[in-house]
């Protein structure tokens, strides 16, 4: 069972925007509620008091000019007047006995209980102090006049009263006024949260595109003074990271140069010298050295200045895997459906290569998938290798660690293979993670943003 703090967590609104409105909406809400309150727990009652006493003072003094007139007086003349002046439609039944007294119904148009009750206490409060007299309320029968009869000595005289002597129309101008003037509010807050929101949402945008390696030349500073300093905060970090980029790229370009160029003169010369003891080991030495220095320089230049483009990850994989298989590699492919991303494609094949490789490298038979999952693509590399030790997995992602232990130390590079293959797919928003595979080798599962 879920405790209140996970179930405000579950209702509550998680976007900036649906949070902000609801900061602003929240007080006006509560204020809202304290002026009904407050209305009509005095104005109403003080209206519909004052109210209630006018139309039993109407009553009462028609009753007692009744009273006051003789008895073969005709009362016609006085019902008239009433009516004329009074609003009262007045008639009487000689006789009659009133079979009940109170109140019956209660007043259909009013916006809640504590209206309805204010009307009867105060009517039936009002004609009990000015009428001293039986009566009954019909406040049911009709939507728009209420009926009051009242008991004489010589029989019951009946009131048609329309309900606006009992209502004053402030009410509805005041909940209209309420309900617009929070309407009203709530959308200026909307339409200039959402104007602030938006600001966030582009800075959101544009440093996930550039974490993943896609410029975004139009991006610029706007909203509110603190999202505009942190936009021209990550504006300015952009252009460093950039900067640091090219400049790495040149420095490699040229220590490839430099170290290239020694290397090949003594590969020439080890070339002349063929037949003399120990040639052979130092040709194998200067192949090594130069492998080194290309895992090295791969390593460091990561995916340099390469821009992403629509490429399809089908396509990248069946040609991997095509270039391992002509190598002589036990390599199935499935790829479930054709699938397109905004990718670097030299710096994501190579990333492939380092993972497919590994796997031909250390397994006899490797299969690989391809497929979407919750959004994602995914590809999944399983061989049947020695695989590695789940305590050390993590390890295997550290550059120039090799783990001889669960690997053949006879044919791995220089520890970088991994390394090299995390940094792209991290640099394109996605991840490569390590398990263990129903081959009994290892699983390399790999994901990347649609």
């Amino acid at each position: 069972m879920r405790g209140p703090g996970a179930l405000a967590k579950s209702i509550l609104p998680r976007g900036l925007l649906g949070r902000s409105l609801l900061i602003l909406v929240m007080p006006l809400v509560v204020l809202q509620l304290v002026s009904a309150y407050v209305f009509f727990g005095t104005h109403w009652d003080l209206v519909t008091r004052r109210l209630a006493q006018g139309l039993a003072a109407d009553i009462a003094m028609v009753i007692d000019l009744l009273d006051a007139l003789p008895d073969d007086t005709d009362h016609r003349e006085l019902f008239a007047l009433a009516e004329r002046t009074m609003g009262l439609e007045v008639k009487m039944w000689p006789d009659l006995k009133l079979p009940r007294t109170g109140m019956v119904g209660a007043a259909p148009r009013l916006q809640n209980e504590l209206m309805g009750y204010s009307l009867e206490a105060n009517l039936t409060r009002a004609l009990a102090g000015w009428v001293h007299r039986p009566f009954f309320i019909d406040a049911k029968s009709s939507d728009k006049f209420v009926d009051i009869e009242v008991q004489l000595d010589d029989g019951v005289i009946g009131f048609h009263i329309s309900r606006k002597r009992l209502y004053s129309p402030t009410t509805t101008i005041f909940v209209l006024w309420m309900v617009g003037t929070s309407m009203l509010l709530f959308g200026i807050a909307t339409l200039f949260m959402r104007n602030q929101v938006r600001a966030v949402r582009r800075l959101a945008f544009a440093a996930d595109n550039f974490g993943k390696g896609r410029d975004v030349p139009d991006f610029k500073p706007e909203g509110a003074a603190e999202v505009r300093q942190a936009a021209a905060a990550f504006a300015l970090m952009r252009e460093r990271i950039k900067r640091q980029i090219s400049q790495r790229t040149e420095m490699l370009a040229g220590v490839s140069h430099d170290l290239r160029t020694p290397l090949t003169r003594m590969k020439l010369q080890l070339a002349m010298m063929d037949g003399i003891d120990g040639v052979a080991e130092l040709k194998d030495d200067v192949a090594d050295m130069e492998r080194m220095v290309d895992g090295y320089l791969a390593f460091a230049r990561g995916e340099g200045s390469e821009g992403a483009e629509s490429t399809s990850l089908t396509a990248l994989l069946e040609d991997v895997v095509g270039k391992l298989r002509r190598e002589g590699a036990a390599i199935d492919l499935h790829c479930e459906e054709e699938m397109t991303l905004a990718l670097r494609p030299h710096a994501m094949a190579r990333s492939l290569m380092n993972l497919v490789g590994n796997a031909v490298r250390y397994g006899k038979h490797v299969s690989v998938r391809a497929s979407r999952r919750a959004g994602a693509a995914e590809v999944v590399i399983d061989d049947d290798g020695p695989g590695i030790p789940p305590e050390r997995r993590e390890d295997a992602f550290k550059a120039f660690v090799r783990l001889e232990e669960s690997r053949n130390p006879e044919t791995g590079g220089v520890g970088l293979g991994l390394t090299i293959a995390r940094d792209i797919l991290r640099g394109h928003g996605g991840d490569v993670l390590l398990e263990s595979s129903p081959f009994g080798g290892l699983r390399v599962r790999l994901r990347l943003p649609m």
